[in-house]
């Protein structure tokens, strides 16, 4: 195995939607006691495409003793990537961009502090300016990306109720999504945060009522769960979830069999599970 090569034009040019970058630290900002936003810059930045609101990328993390991740060269280094054995293979983890600044080859992503658990919140914790990662983003020069791939939010489906639930992994997507919203837009969200510190400034030209739930002591999704069964929404609404896979699968079986919410105006995301690690296999 040798260190990603930059791609040759040919392959570019008929490669999948989405396709590695190398990229570095450029900048860290702490925003609160449990999350922190990280700037990442690299030369081929400006090949990358974002289509804003829950945008998704995966973010490529080197082992222990590397200074950058390695990955199989050749035409598909991703997919060769996903099939290392899970010893030798960098860890990967799906992140919101949070903002993207394509003319200055630069992007930001906000991380929760967990400590030393994982590989993320590992890095996370520790980055400095100058560190090396690799992110699997959309490919600017792929005439199939058209600014979708990977964003999950449909805002052409949105009327004039939004409903946006999300616990702190989901933050980034939902102040992306509420600065797109238009006005006269009515937007309802709720956010499960670890303490009442980490409630941040969210801007929207919509309607907006913000329900910030600091979890403390209790288990994950409890306090959503609770405020979201106790709301009232009358109304058809758009609803968007994101967070704990099984509070995110919860929330929305509720919506949809006692609410009585359209199937298809449910998008659902799970970002994380409760006690498992995103390195173990799936049943």
């Amino acid at each position: 195995m040798t260190i990603l090569s930059p791609p040759r034009p040919e392959l570019v040019a008929e490669a999948s939607p989405f396709r590695l970058f190398r990229i570095e630290v450029a900048g860290v900002r702490r925003l609160s006691w449990h999350l922190v936003r990280i700037t990442f810059t690299g030369p081929e930045l400006s090949a990358m495409a974002s289509g804003g609101l829950d945008q998704r990328v995966k973010l490529i993390f080197p082992l222990p003793g590397q200074r950058e991740p390695v990955v199989p060269d050749g035409a598909r280094p991703y997919q060769a990537l996903r099939s290392l054995p899970l010893e030798v293979r960098p860890k990967l983890r799906s992140y919101t961009v949070r903002a993207h600044r394509p003319e200055h080859g630069e992007f930001d992503v906000d991380f929760v502090l967990h400590g030393d658990t994982g590989p993320a919140s590992e890095f996370a914790g520790r980055a400095r300016a100058g560190d090396r990662l690799l992110v699997y983003a959309p490919n600017a020069e792929c005439p199939a990306v058209q600014g979708r791939c990977g964003v999950e939010f449909r805002l052409d489906a949105v009327r004039d109720r939004v409903l946006l639930i999300g616990d702190e992994t989901a933050l980034p997507a939902i102040g992306n999504i509420l600065a797109a919203l238009p006005g006269g837009v009515r937007a309802r969200v709720y956010v499960e945060i670890p303490d009442a510190s980490d409630a941040q400034y969210l801007a929207s030209a919509a309607q907006l009522e913000l329900h910030w739930l600091p979890r403390h002591d209790r288990r994950p999704g409890d306090a959503l769960g609770s405020a979201i069964r106790a709301a009232s929404l009358p109304g058809e609404w758009y609803a968007w979830l994101a967070g704990e896979t099984g509070t995110v699968a919860s929330l929305r079986r509720h919506l949809i069999d006692e609410r009585g919410f359209d199937r298809a105006a449910v998008t659902f995301m799970g970002y994380w599970r409760h006690g498992r690690s995103e390195d173990e296999p799936r049943a």
